[in-house]
């Protein structure tokens, strides 16, 4: 087969193999946008907006690193995802951006994102 020879739609299936996973729902790459709690391999629990994701490295904007945390409801970071954090956590203010290593994403609800960005202290 020569390159050369390809024609557009072979020129489109090739693409759709090696990009299959680009815009396909539930895919890491879906989480760029929207706001996760992330845990990190060595600088704890942040919360913010996903902008970049490569491998393990992500980039998030507006990011608040949760120093303490109590949930609402439950006993976990997905807890937090889900139903926000107590009155007696620790969240510290925003930064523009920060890079992390990643562990784990967890999208966050509407109720976490308003509790979340309400609350911070020192």
């Amino acid at each position: 087969m020569d390159i050369d020879d390809l024609t557009y739609g072979q020129i489109k299936q090739l693409s759709t193999l090696f990009n299959s996973s680009q815009d396909k729902p539930g895919t890491l790459n879906n989480m760029v946008g929207q706001k996760c709690i992330i845990r990190t391999y060595s600088a704890g629990v942040w919360f913010g907006e996903v902008e970049e994701k490569a491998g393990k490295e992500v980039i998030i904007s507006n990011a608040r690193r949760i120093n303490y945390f109590k949930t609402v409801k439950g006993i976990s970071l997905s807890s937090i995802a889900n139903n926000g954090v107590h009155a007696d956590s620790r969240i510290a203010e925003p930064v523009a951006k920060q890079w992390v290593e990643a562990i784990e994403l967890i999208p966050c609800t509407a109720t976490a994102i308003t509790s979340l960005e309400e609350h911070f202290g020192e």
